[in-house]
């Protein structure tokens, strides 16, 4: 009787445009951080993109929690809202740390493994971001934001093999040059996180499906 009751009440739809915001300025800030792997000028100019984009999703993120707490009838469950939110916002907080690495260590090129690192961050938020329009109807879309999840974290291990792999390269090539070797660890290691905090999403994504499916 009572989710009866609930079904009858207005929802608040508005938080499905604050999660296109909040992917949409994922998404400039991940394709910004990879133009940075370019190397050259390319750092400085793109550096404040990665900056502003990051302070749009500190925007977006304090919104919804505002949302959240003043809306009587959410979409779905506020716990999942606020996880998925925080969630978001951490891939892209870790690509600002990232980027500020770049310009504290004053690197100037990057590996291959690098580049292809910065491509599977592009590639995941692009994921994200056709996923969250289909949480308007979970129910319809429950397969395909499965599968966006499922894709993600396949993402997130190949970007794992490339760290492995391109941190054992830079060993060998910085043996003569250990600085190197501590400034491009760090920039992995930066990466990989990002990644790795795209995963999160993607395990969000899952169980939302699952409670409300």
């Amino acid at each position: 009787m009572l989710n009866w009751f609930h079904a009858l009440l207005p929802r608040e739809e508005r938080f499905f445009e604050l999660f296109a915001r909040h992917a949409q300025a994922i998404v400039a800030g991940a394709e910004a951080l990879r133009a940075m792997l370019e190397g050259g000028e390319a750092i400085h100019s793109q550096f404040g993109i990665v900056m502003d984009r990051e302070h749009d999703a500190d925007n977006v993120t304090r919104d919804v929690l505002i949302a959240v707490r003043r809306t009587f009838i959410t979409p779905f469950d506020r716990g999942d809202i606020k996880d998925l939110t925080t969630s978001m916002d951490n891939t892209i907080d870790m690509m600002q740390k990232t980027a500020k690495a770049v310009k504290l260590f004053e690197i100037r090129s990057f590996t291959p493994q690098m580049k292809s690192m910065g491509d599977a961050i592009v590639k995941c938020a692009t994921l994200v971001q056709e996923a969250v329009p289909l949480l308007a109807a979970i129910s319809t879309h429950a397969a395909r934001i499965g599968a966006i999840a499922e894709q993600i974290s396949r993402i997130e291990g190949e970007a794992d093999e490339m760290h492995d792999s391109g941190l054992k390269e830079l060993y060998i090539q910085s043996k003569a040059n250990p600085m190197a070797y501590i400034t491009g660890n760090e920039v992995y290691d930066h990466l990989e996180k990002v990644v790795d905090r795209f995963d999160d999403v993607a395990n969000e994504l899952q169980s939302i499906v699952l409670d409300h499916v």
